[in-house]
């Protein structure tokens, strides 16, 4: 009795012992357990940096330009991806995925029976997110270390996204062969379409690629990929997805492949499309990386219709036989917004930008300027100096000696409007030194241009050299009644989450007087008006015969630069042409290339358009009265000719033209 006492004491010692180690065992494992998912959970969500393309787009959504690492991929949520594509992902691949942790392990059991039976590996069983993990962080070897791994990061994914975001990352990134990542970049290059309007056999004939990207593109093996298709829309069947009808049809749809990735470089704009690269650098402040594989979406001003029309009226207005060069931009006067840029002829040959980085002697077209601060001043467009061979003299014996074109002087009074359209230069520079050498500077500047000017009596014929773009700016500001504007190139920025990241900022800021910017314009038409014609022709003469509506406009020259720059409230364009060592022109075909291609450009640019965008129209405190452009007074009914002419208010000649009192108007 007491043996079988002391047996007993000793089985319940033992139960005991056994009991309080398996509780410590317990403990244990639930201590491991739960310090294992505080570790998890300190790790927190695993950054998802995937390398994605970077979209440019002009202002009509169309694509002009691309950047990536090979693997074109374009993010896109899953609302812009077919249900029936979404759902044949989920047949083929994880029908549990909605019931899920991250693992299956009822089908892993499943797939090592089936594995053991053959010998070989014939199953898989992971999930979903294990391969969105497996796609996104790691390789593809089949170390332990690597399926640890996997299986950290596929925790991680459950514990800190949804399943709608995991399902999102997994089909924008995996591999569709032929360097297509993601559904969207598949669908673009298998079938020519956004991944939102994929039919139920597209979807099918897609997820099917995943498995093997050599072995089941139909671009590769279309009897394999077929076969794929098939199984697929089986499992969709079975799952209730689709009828057996509806899996019927999408069997028998005959499908047609592009087998074509739809963007490439800029062909069509690439000297736009680098200043865009560089601003996102320099001005948004990205990253080279972030740029090229951030999967932005880059919206730019371009509009591919006027780009189209200022290439091609490049191509057919310069001979091919010409080494003489180009610098050209269009922008929108009212925002600012630059619609069309050429930096050269050939951008394989020289990717120099003569528009943005070229600095070039405007000639005549900075007069607009000097005269503006004219006004400011007192000058109005009947101001009188005379124009004839001058010298003038400074301090410590210098003299400066301009001349007309061709030396053609009036040898008497001239006015500011008919100076501007012959282009004087002796009123010019009158004008100049009258105002004093500073002003001009001073006025340059508050139009934009940020390029040095010299302060000395020849800035008035344009000596210190601008940019195609500053000068564009500036012209621009009397399009649009004297707001400040600056060239822009990007209007948005989204990152790949559809985030705005960059977004250009609308002011609006008065910087020159309403009424003279619009006196000023009104002048500028002169240049194609054959009225003002005395002394010499008006500038613009060789090309009103291409004119259907009203520019203002200024031509300039040097010895080694040919400019025509203008505009309508609508539009403004500015053209260089010259030769980038700056040699002489000498050839008079070389000496109208800038005229010919400008008023080419404006013209089909503008046709329609609203005629009211491109009307000049006077602000409330200017005033028309007709002028004998001769001598700037009155006209009446006996005075051969009159032009309509601009004042501000008070400012309007009162005395009456008398010359013709005797001769009449012939």
């Amino acid at each position: 009795m007491e043996t079988e006492t002391r047996a007993h004491r000793k089985k319940w010692r033992t139960i005991r012992l056994l009991t309080f180690t398996s509780i410590l065992a317990i403990g244990a494992l639930g201590a491991l357990i739960f310090s294992f998912f505080i570790y998890i959970k300190i790790l927190g969500p695993p950054p998802l940096a995937i390398p994605q393309s970077t979209l440019y787009y002009a202002n009509d959504g169309s694509v002009i330009g691309e950047s990536n690492s090979g693997e074109k991929r374009y993010w896109v949520k899953l609302d812009d991806i077919s249900p029936s594509t979404i759902d044949a992902a989920i047949a083929i691949e994880d029908r549990t995925f909605y019931n899920h942790s991250g693992f299956d392990f009822k089908r892993i059991v499943g797939a090592v029976v089936a594995n053991v039976k053959a010998m070989k590996k014939v199953q898989g069983a992971s999930t979903i997110s294990q391969q969105y993990a497996r796609n996104l962080f790691l390789t593809m070897d089949k170390t332990w270390k690597r399926k640890i791994s996997e299986a950290i990061y596929t925790i991680r994914l459950e514990g800190n996204y949804t399943k709608d975001e995991i399902l999102e990352g997994y089909l924008n990134t995996i591999n569709f062969g032929h360097g297509a990542y993601g559904i969207e970049a598949a669908s673009q290059f298998y079938f020519g379409k956004n991944a939102k309007d994929l039919s139920i056999a597209e979807g099918a004939m897609l997820t099917g690629i995943p498995k093997g990207p050599g072995i089941y593109s139909p671009l590769i093996n279309y009897e394999k990929a077929k076969k794929r298709q098939l199984l697929i829309l089986k499992s969709m069947q079975k799952t209730n997805m689709i009828t057996a009808k509806t899996a019927k049809e999408a069997g028998e749809e005959q499908l047609i492949f592009t087998g074509k990735h739809p963007h490439h470089r800029a062909d069509s704009a690439p000297y736009f499309y680098d200043i865009v690269k560089k601003e996102l650098l320099t001005k948004v402040g990205l990253d080279e990386r972030v740029l090229a594989l951030g999967g932005l979406k880059v919206f730019t001003t371009l509009d591919p219709k006027q780009q189209e029309i200022a290439e091609n009226v490049m191509n057919e207005t310069f001979s091919k036989d010409s080494d003489i060069q180009v610098g050209f931009a269009a922008m929108d006067p009212k925002t600012g917004f630059v619609t069309a840029l050429i930096g050269g002829r050939n951008y394989d040959e020289s990717p120099f930008n003569r528009a943005t980085q070229a600095v070039r002697q405007p000639g005549s077209t900075i007069k607009p300027l000097l005269y503006y601060a004219a006004l400011e001043r007192g000058f109005t467009p009947s101001t009188l100096m005379r124009s004839e061979p001058t010298t003038f003299k400074f301090e410590g014996d210098t003299e400066y000696t301009p001349h007309n074109f061709n030396n053609r002087y009036a040898n008497s009074g001239v006015t500011m409007a008919q100076a501007l359209a012959v282009s004087d230069n002796i009123y010019a520079v009158k004008t100049h030194l009258f105002l004093g050498e500073k002003v001009l500077v001073d006025t340059v500047n508050k139009f934009g241009i940020a390029s040095r000017m010299a302060p000395v009596p020849s800035l008035a014929l344009g000596t210190s050299g601008v940019k195609v773009v500053e000068l564009l700016n500036a012209y621009s500001m009397l399009a649009n009644g004297g707001k400040n504007v600056e060239p822009i190139f990007i209007q948005k920025v989204v990152d790949y989450r559809g985030k705005v990241i960059y977004e250009v900022e609308e002011k609006e800021e008065q910087v020159l007087k309403p009424e003279l910017a619009f006196i000023m314009s009104q002048m500028m038409t002169g240049m194609f008006d054959h009225k003002l014609n005395g002394y010499a022709t008006v500038t613009g003469a060789s090309i009103t015969n291409q004119m259907s509506r009203v520019y203002a406009g200024k031509s300039g020259s040097t010895i080694s630069d040919s400019w025509m720059a203008g505009f309508t409230p609508g539009l403004s364009a500015v053209v260089w042409t010259g030769y980038d060592q700056g040699k002489e022109i000498t050839l008079t075909a070389d000496k109208v290339y800038a005229k010919n291609m400008w008023i080419r450009f404006m013209e089909r640019a503008i046709k329609g358009q609203s005629e009211k965008l491109h009307t000049f129209r006077p602000p409330a405190g200017v005033t028309a009265v007709p002028i004998d452009p001769t001598n700037g007074k009155l006209a009446t009914n006996l005075c051969p000719v009159f032009r309509l002419t601009y004042f501000e208010k008070g400012t309007e000649p009162e005395e009456i033209c008398t010359e013709h009192l005797l001769t009449g108007p012939n």
